[in-house]
């Protein structure tokens, strides 16, 4: 076995059916007494009944998250906290509200105690986002990590189909890449080969029964391996095709990370074969990048950037942003390869 370092993250997570009633004691287990609430608009009520749920302990909520977290959101947000006297943010949703919290956190002291109502998995992070000028800078800072998670599968049910499936595959993006991360060992693999089977299996029978609780827990319970592995291990090409897709051509965050990840694999697939058979261990499947393309066919999801809003005009343009600067990835990111991908993904094609 190769030499190699781990490094595990601090994390406090309750986890199981009904576990929302825990969060006054996770509060208190923080010493906080002023807790500020951030959702997105969509998520208002379950924002709500988060804060009713607090009781005298909710300073207010702020229900405007949105997408690849925008300096001008992420700055009001700091805003209100201060104005409210708020001592922690309770994150309520997935992915954009975690990141408004990380926001917050960045630059005050305010811990974060996050609900999640996706797979995103943003929650077991150290990894923020803020999106400025068309673009999104990303970064590591252990102060935006949240102290405590929550997760209750009950607040999944919510979840329409389709988005269950988006987001489920973005956290199967973070398990692929992790895989063959220049910053992988044999834990993190452990832990994304089982976040990947997990959802693998769970997914479609959401599709079929939205409402079935056994398999939204194993959704989750796979979703939080995947966030682990995600702020374990360095990301590589896929992600960083993504950021430029969601950051430089505001396009739909899940629904991106889906679409481009069998392309993704397919480009990296004999520069990582060790990771490849893993992949294909916990989907079943004789070929990474076709056993992704076809879960995703059988979720129903968009597997072409033109339904999603890119145009194609555009693609040179994603294609040379992605390959400017260097980065870790296991094959070498050059402008022609990453536009011949680009292209695969815009028109749907099966890798």
């Amino acid at each position: 076995m190769k030499s190699f370092v781990y490094n595990g993250l601090p994390a406090r997570v309750v986890f199981g059916a009904g576990a929302l009633c825990k969060l006054p004691d996770e509060l208190a287990r923080l010493g906080a007494k002023r807790a500020l609430v951030l959702s997105t608009p969509e998520q208002k009520d379950s924002a709500n009944a988060v804060a009713k749920a607090l009781g005298g302990h909710c300073v207010g909520t702020y229900d405007k998250a949105v997408m690849h977290v925008p300096i001008d959101i992420a700055e009001d947000a700091r805003r209100v906290a201060r104005e409210l006297g708020a001592d922690c943010c309770v994150t309520v949703g997935g992915g954009s509200t975690t990141g408004l919290g990380k926001a917050i956190a960045l630059t005050s002291t305010l811990p974060i105690l996050a609900v999640p109502t996706t797979y995103a998995g943003s929650e077991m992070t150290p990894i923020y986002g803020i999106t400025e000028g068309g673009a999104k800078k990303t970064g590591r800072d252990v102060r935006v990590l949240p102290k405590a998670v929550i997760y209750d599968p009950n607040l999944t049910l919510s979840l329409p189909p389709a988005l269950s499936a988006a987001s489920g595959m973005n956290a199967i993006a973070h398990a692929v890449e992790a895989m063959y991360s220049h910053e992988g060992n044999p834990i993190v693999s452990l832990m994304a080969e089982e976040g990947i089977r997990a959802l693998a299996d769970a997914l479609p029978k959401i599709k079929v029964v939205p409402s079935d609780l056994s398999a939204r827990s194993d959704a989750l319970y796979g979703a939080w391996l995947c966030g682990i592995v995600l702020g374990s291990a360095g990301m590589a090409l896929h992600h960083k095709l993504c950021h430029v897709l969601g950051g430089s051509f505001n396009l739909p965050h899940a629904e991106t990370h889906s679409i481009v990840l069998p392309h993704a694999v397919s480009y990296n697939y004999d520069a990582a074969r060790d990771a490849m058979g893993r992949i294909e261990n916990a989907l079943g499947a004789e070929n990474a990048a076709r056993g992704i393309f076809d879960l995703e066919k059988k979720l129903g999801l968009p597997q072409r950037l033109a339904e999603i809003g890119m145009k194609e005009a555009d693609l040179e343009r994603a294609a040379r942003i992605a390959s400017e600067a260097p980065y870790p990835n296991p094959r070498k990111v050059e402008f022609g390869p990453v536009l011949e991908l680009l292209r695969g993904a815009f028109a749907g094609l099966r890798p």
